[in-house]
C-alpha cells in the first residue's frame, strides 16, 4: 500500500477513526496491530509470516538473554537472533547475488557450473525491520534496555504501518514506551501531523515524480554516451529525486504517526547543506547512519584504536552501508566511496592545523558545495545499473566519452534545473534551524496558503502512484 495512493487515504482514515473511537487502549493498540498487518499485506500476503518469525524469534531471544545466567548463554540467544533475522535477510535479499558471484567464481577457474534460476521476490522494506528488530535484541543483550514487558507493544514496535517498510529505523526505546499508555493526538498535533502529510506527499508526487524524475531517468535510462549538460542534469536530479522521495516518505510517516499520538525520530536535517561528510550522515538517513554507528563502527573499536584501524572501520562500516541498500558491487562501490571520503576528511582535520579563515562564510559555502559535487558521484554508481553504464555515465558528465548524444530537452532540464536550485538554498539557508522552528515564526495565514497551494499540486499532478525509491532496500 503506498502512501501516495487513494487506497492509502481511506486505510488511514479509517485507522485514525477507530484510534479517536471510545474504546480501550488495549483494543486500540489490537486495531493498529492488525492494521499495520493489512498494510504490510497488501504488497504481498504470504510475506507477513516473516514480520511473524521475526516478532516471534527476537521477542523470545529477548527475554532469554534478560534470564540468562552465564554470558556464554547470553551470547548463544543473542546469535540466534543474528543468526535468524540476517539469515532471512541474506536469503531474500542477497541470495541471487551471491548464487552470481559464485557462478561468476566457477567460471573463472575453468569449471562449468550452472546456476538454479532464482526466482525469490524481495520482501518489501525487509531490511528496515530486520535491523529494527535485531537493535532489539541487541540493546537486551548490551543491557541498553530491558525487554518488552508485553507482546502486543512488541508486535506493534516490529509492525508500526507508517514507518514498516521504508523507515525511519526506530530503537526500542524510542517506540516500545510509547504503546504503554493510552494515545491520541492533541489538536495541534493532529493539524501538524496532516501538515507534514501534506509536505511528505508533495515532496514524492510533485517534486520527486514530476519535476525531477523525467530528467533523471532520461539520463540515466540512454544507453550510450551523453552530453554533459544532461548527463549533469541527470544526476542532479536524481540526487534531488532520491532526496525528496525518501524526505517525502519519512516526512509522511511522521505525520501519520503523529496524527495518532505517535512521535517518531526525524530522518532528514537538510543534508545538502552539509559542510563535509561526517556533516552529511549526521543529515541524511539518520536512523541508518546512527544504526550503523552504535551497533557496527563503534564495536568494531570506532576511533579507540588508533588513526589506521578508524580509517578501516569506517571503511568496514560504510562498505556494509552500501551493501544494505543493494545486492550489487555498485551499492557496494558507493558505500566505499563515502567511507574512503570520510577517513579523507578526518586524516585532513587531523593533520592540517585549523585557521581563522576556516569559519568565513564563502570557504563554508565552498565546503559544502565540494561535498555536494562529490556526493553527487556517488549517485552516479547508486542509479546506474552496472559498472559499465557508471563509468560512461562519468566520463559523460566530464566530456570524455565518445559520440555523446543530446537526450534532454528544456521541458526537463529547465524544471529540474529550478527545483535543484531551490533544494540546494533551503537547505543552506535552513541548516542550522529545524521546521517546526521557522513555521512557529511565520504568520499562520502564510503557513496555510503554502500547504493549500501544495494540496492544490498535489490534486492536479497526474501522478503515477510510484513506488518509494527505497521499498527495493
Amino acid at each position: 500500500m503506498l502512501f501516495n495512493s487513494l487506497t492509502f487515504i481511506v486505510f488511514f482514515a479509517i485507522v485514525v477513526a477507530l484510534h479517536h473511537a471510545p474504546l480501550p487502549w488495549r483494543a486500540k493498540k489490537f486495531n493498529l496491530l492488525i492494521a499495520s498487518y493489512i498494510f504490510y499485506g497488501a504488497w504481498s500476503p504470504p510475506f507477513v509470516l516473516l514480520l511473524l518469525i521475526s516478532t516471534a524469534v527476537d521477542w523470545k531471544a529477548a527475554q532469554w538473554i534478560h534470564a540468562a545466567k552465564s554470558e556464554g548463554a547470553r551470547r548463544g540467544f543473542l546469535m540466534l537472533s543474528l543468526v535468524a533475522n540476517l539469515g532471512i535477510l541474506g536469503y531474500f535479499k542477497y541470495g541471487e547475488f551471491l548464487l552470481q558471484n559464485f557462478t561468476a567464481l566457477m567460471k573463472a577457474l575453468g569449471v562449468d557450473y550452472a546456476a538454479p534460476e532464482w526466482n525469490i521476490v524481495l520482501p518489501v522494506g525487509i531490511s528496515f525491520y530486520t535491523f529494527q528488530t535485531m537493535a532489539y535484541s541487541l540493546d537486551v543483550f548490551l543491557r541498553r534496555s530491558a525487554p518488552a514487558k508485553s507482546l502486543l507493544d512488541f508486535s506493534l514496535f516490529v509492525t508500526f504501518f507508517p514507518q514498516l517498510v521504508a523507515g525511519p529505523i526506530v530503537r526500542p526505546s524510542q517506540l516500545v514506551p510509547q504503546f504503554a499508555e493510552p494515545k491520541q493526538a492533541s489538536r495541534r498535533q493532529f493539524y501538524w501531523g496532516v501538515a507534514l502529510i501534506i509536505i511528505g506527499l508533495f515532496e514524492k508526487v510533485v517534486l520527486a515524480d514530476s519535476f525531477l524524475a523525467p530528467a533523471a531517468d532520461g539520463a540515466f535510462g540512454h544507453k550510450g554516451a551523453l552530453a554533459p549538460l544532461d548527463a549533469w542534469t541527470g544526476v542532479l536530479a536524481f540526487s534531488g529525486q532520491i532526496f525528496f522521495d525518501f524526505s517525502g516518505y519519512s516526512t509522511t510517516a511522521v505525520g501519520a504517526s503523529l496524527c495518532l499520538g505517535f512521535k517518531l525520530p526525524n530522518n532528514f536535517n537538510f543534508p545538502y547543506a552539509a559542510i563535509g561528510f561526517s556533516d552529511f550522515w549526521r543529515r541524511w538517513h539518520i536512523s541508518l547512519s546512527t544504526w550503523l554507528r552504535d551497533y557496527l563502527y563503534i564495536p568494531l573499536g570506532g576511533n579507540q584504536k588508533g588513526r589506521i584501524r578508524t580509517y578501516v572501520n569506517l571503511m568496514i562500516t560504510m562498505l556494509l552501508g552500501g551493501l544494505w541498500h543493494g545486492a550489487s558491487w555498485t551499492f557496494v562501490v558507493w558505500g566505499g566511496l563515502h567511507g574512503l571520503y570520510l577517513a579523507v576528511e578526518r586524516f585532513l582535520r587531523e593533520t592540517v592545523p585549523s585557521q581563522e579563515w576556516f569559519k568565513s562564510l564563502w570557504f563554508r559555502i565552498a565546503m559544502a558545495l565540494v561535498t555536494y559535487f562529490l556526493v553527487n558521484i556517488t549517485w552516479v554508481f547508486f542509479r546506474a545499473q552496472g559498472f559499465k553504464e557508471a563509468s560512461l555515465f562519468l566520463a559523460s558528465m566530464f566530456a570524455l566519452a565518445p559520440q555523446p548524444t543530446k537526450v534532454l530537452y528544456l521541458n526537463e532540464i529547465v524544471p529540474a534545473a529550478i527545483v535543484i536550485a531551490g533544494m540546494v538554498f533551503t537547505h543552506w539557508r535552513m541548516r542550522a534551524t529545524t521546521m517546526e522552528a521557522v513555521v512557529a515564526k511565520t504568520p499562520a495565514v502564510v503557513i496555510g496558503a503554502v500547504l493549500t497551494f501544495m494540496l492544490f499540486m498535489l490534486v492536479i499532478t497526474q501522478g503515477s502512484d510510484s513506488a518509494f525509491i527505497y521499498f527495493q532496500f
